[in-house]
Parts: structure tokens; C-alpha cells; sequence
């Protein structure tokens, strides 16, 4: 929401510092808080629902939560890569780990929903 309009407003050389700073304030409490706290409470619904590694690869419910969390692993990667290629000024690359990651996450949200409640 604010990218696009810093986009809109800013003079291109004062549009690449605010994305960089944007990016470096909401990136730490992103790894610090919001990170740790998603596995936290992953891990504690599935020790809840009893899962294992085993059950992982049952049809339904295992094989759901399997590609949901090896999507969550690429999207968090697709993150990092974004953040790196965006430090190292290659910008086409950020973008498109950009959408990737943005792409992926939409992914995790519909397999998440797909999970039945029980």
C-alpha cells in the first residue's frame, strides 16, 4: 500500500532509499517477531493435531500441511533472495523474487484454508 504510492510521488533517487529503509524496518521485526512466532504456533497446532513425519505423506490432511509448509520454506526463501538482490542493487531480480514470494504466499493462505478445522 505505501510502496505504490511512494512509487507515484517520489523522485526516483529519494523512491530507492525509502524502499530500502521500508524494507530494513519492516524486514526485522518480520525475522525477530512474526517469524518465530507463525512456527511457534505451527508447530504447536500440529503437535495438537498429532502429526508426524510419517503422517505427512498421508493423502488428505498430511499431504495438505506437507506442500503447505515446503511452499512456506520456498516463500521464505523467495524473502530472503528478494531482500538480497535488492541490496546488491539488482533490481529485476528483487522484483520477480518479489512477485514470487507474493505469489507463494497466496499459495500458503489457500492450503492453509484447505486444512480442515478439526
Amino acid at each position: 500500500m505505501i510502496l505504490p504510492l511512494a512509487r507515484h510521488l517520489l523522485a526516483p533517487e529519494a523512491k530507492d532509499s525509502f524502499t530500502a529503509a521500508a524494507g530494513r524496518r519492516f524486514g526485522l521485526p518480520t525475522g525477530a517477531v512474526f517469524l518465530p512466532v507463525q512456527l511457534a504456533t505451527g508447530w504447536a497446532m500440529a503437535w495438537h493435531k498429532c502429526v508426524t513425519w510419517a503422517s505427512l505423506a498421508e493423502p488428505g490432511y498430511g499431504r495438505t500441511l506437507a506442500t503447505k509448509l515446503a511452499l512456506f520454506a520456498l516463500v521464505m526463501l523467495a524473502a530472503a533472495g528478494h531482500g538480497i538482490a535488492h541490496a546488491k542493487g539488482r533490481a529485476d531480480l528483487a522484483r520477480a523474487l518479489a512477485v514470487v514470494s507474493l505469489v507463494g504466499s497466496l499459495g500458503v493462505v489457500l492450503l492453509a484454508m484447505a486444512l480442515p478445522a478439526t
